[in-house]
């Protein structure tokens, strides 16, 4: 017989949890109802976190993040004080987190035990361990050249997640990422509704500037809205007005 995987519930009361023995794919498939119930980015990345700590296995915590090159993080959504103690604590320059640099080329980075640096490579992390954080498990959701969108789990016993943890993981995150991108485009055309003069003369600049048809200006500007977090407003702006400074 194929084996057949468990989801762990969360130990915590305050956040949803899966029953346990429930098949993955259909805990997959209540999470994704949830994560395309939001209405909004933020909201479907404070639901993703707290969804994150009843799905994958040996989660306590949760987090979504932003690294930039240079390693600057800044933190989108968490489940508790610690995750943002954890993801914002020291100097975002100095590199104390080793293992935010394997997210530029892999998609998953793992700390197996924060405080005996015989994690992943042997990754240890001080600032983790002090937290009571012994495990890390990071997995990007999105990617460019320039910053990187990361859910992490974080557990307090070392070694917590498994193979089983890492591929529920990903199979998460995937969701997670596509109820992003949609929850984004709605944001992005409701607000095109709302300021669609300012949208239109942007679209009929590019149209001529481009030599495309209105279709193709718009997907245009909103590609481009996307790909440097602007709201499309603020880039219509500037395009309007190069020398507005929203």
């Amino acid at each position: 017989m194929p084996k057949r995987f468990v989801v762990v519930a969360s130990r915590f009361s305050d956040l949803p949890r899966f029953p346990a023995g429930l098949e993955l794919a259909e805990a997959l498939t209540e999470a994704a109802q949830r994560l395309h119930e939001t209405s909004t980015p933020d909201s479907t990345l404070n639901t993703a976190v707290r969804l994150a700590v009843g799905l994958v296995p040996g989660a306590d915590h949760a987090g979504i993040s932003v690294i930039e090159r240079g390693n600057r993080r800044s933190t989108l959504a968490w489940t508790d004080d610690v995750v943002r103690a954890a993801e914002e604590d020291g100097d975002p320059g100095a590199g104390h987190r080793p293992y935010w640099h394997r997210l530029w080329t892999a998609p998953v980075a793992e700390v197996e035990d924060s405080e005996n640096g015989d994690g992943e490579n042997g990754d240890g992390d001080d600032a983790l361990a002090e937290l009571g954080l012994r495990s890390a498990l990071s997995l990007r959701l999105r990617a460019d050249r320039r910053r990187l969108t990361v859910l992490t789990a974080y557990a307090r016993k070392p070694r917590a997640f498994d193979e089983t943890a890492l591929r529920i993981g990903r199979l998460f995150t995937a969701h997670v990422g596509i109820a992003l991108d949609s929850a984004t485009v709605r944001e992005q055309l409701t607000e095109a509704m709302r300021t669609r003069d300012l949208i239109g003369q942007a679209t009929g600049i590019l149209m001529e500037r481009l030599d495309i048809d209105a279709a193709g200006a718009f997907d245009s500007l909103v590609r481009a809205s996307q790909r440097e977090n602007v709201k499309l407003r603020d880039l219509a702006r500037r395009i309007v007005d190069p020398h507005s400074t929203s």
